[in-house]
């Protein structure tokens, strides 16, 4: 019974150690590959826990997320014959999981050796072997990365599908020291030279300031003369408008003024021409002679006018003198319309003067 007991208890063990052998974990952001007899087998597992053959069947598990591969120490030549190092050389890089089980077949389970770490190699060396110490160490450097990483994808992209460069970051390269030091020192004469470049602009910069502020004070100024030359052409056109203004009012009640003067002596005139009349005259005749204050009677009136030959002439002679001149006037001149009663009495004064006066 106890050599059962110990059969059975060994059996256990084995059993146990046998389990334990068959499960296996795959970590989140990898993919299981199973090797059985060192044939890589075409199943592939995920992330979890899994089973597989005790003892026979072993398993790598192989990163799918974004890694970084540190290439360090890389030797270059460059074409003039000198030799650098690289210190470090990151390449950032991921592998698609439906890839894997190609990639793990044709470059093994440490793919990014050959793919990565040999190639970078290669591509750098050749690289530096058609450029100069000064464009690799200078002039080309910042161009480094981008072109290690664009030779780097056109390669895998034919080599190994599915294995993706993400970005490539060179550090500067040792170089002799000599050589160092003389860069140093042109870096150094560099500086004093972009020193003296940014001072000119400084100097240049403050003197276009002034120049800019002086151009606006001018211009300020202009503009403010230019809009004082514009108030007092505006006043000046102002007062030229009024005066306009005032001497047109001036004259047109100037001419008001004359056209009623003109058409009172017009309207007098032909009232005028309107009453003298052969009746009107004869009538003002008696009037004028009764208005005398002195009468004389007898058979032989005194002379009262001269004509113009120089003899005497009695007054009712003259009288018929004056009537008969008057109607020889009105007899040239055409007979107008009726007098109102404001021109007869106008008419009746100035026939009146006119008896007066003979």
């Amino acid at each position: 019974m106890a050599q059962w007991g110990a059969i059975f208890s060994i059996i256990a063990a084995l059993g146990g150690a046998a389990l334990l052998a068959s499960v296996h974990k795959i970590d989140e952001g990898h993919t299981g590959v199973y090797y059985r007899g060192g044939a890589l087998l075409t199943s592939t597992s995920g992330p979890g826990f899994h089973l597989m053959l005790p003892f026979i069947t072993t398993y790598k598990s192989v990163q799918t997320t974004l890694q970084t591969d540190e290439v360090k120490n890389v030797p270059c030549g460059t074409s003039g014959g000198v030799m650098i190092y690289f210190d470090r050389i990151e390449v950032v890089n991921y592998l698609v999981p439906s890839a894997v089980y190609d990639i793990v077949r044709n470059f093994t389970a440490d793919y990014d050796k050959a793919l990565i770490f040999n190639k970078v190699h290669h591509e750098l060396n050749q690289f530096c072997s058609v450029h100069s110490l000064q464009e690799v160490y200078i002039g080309l450097f910042d161009q480094i990365d981008e072109n290690l990483k664009l030779t780097l994808q056109e390669d895998l992209t034919s080599m190994a599908p599915g294995l993706i460069i993400q970005a490539v970051r060179v550090t500067k390269p040792n170089i002799p020291e000599s050589i160092r030091r003389n860069y140093e020192l042109m870096e150094s004469e560099k500086t004093k030279l972009l020193i003296s470049q940014q001072t000119q602009k400084v100097v240049e910069k403050e003197a276009e300031t002034e120049r800019i502020k002086a151009v606006i004070e001018a211009e300020k100024v202009a503009q403010v003369a230019e809009i004082k030359f514009g108030q007092k052409v505006m006043e000046k056109e102002t007062e030229k408008k009024i005066s306009e203004i005032e001497d047109g009012a001036f004259l047109a009640r100037q001419k008001a003024k004359a056209d009623a003067e003109f058409y009172t002596a017009q309207r007098t005139a032909e009232a005028n021409k309107l009453k003298l009349t052969p009746e009107y005259l004869q009538l003002m005749k008696y009037k004028a002679i009764a208005a005398n204050s002195k009468i004389y009677f007898g058979n032989d009136i005194p002379h009262m006018f001269v004509d113009s030959a120089g003899s005497p002439v009695k007054a009712s002679a003259a009288v018929d003198m004056v009537t008969e001149q008057i109607l020889d006037l009105r007899r040239s001149l055409k007979t107008p319309p009726l007098l109102t009663q404001d021109q007869e009495s106008g008419n009746d004064a100035a026939a009146s003067n006119i008896c007066d006066n003979h």
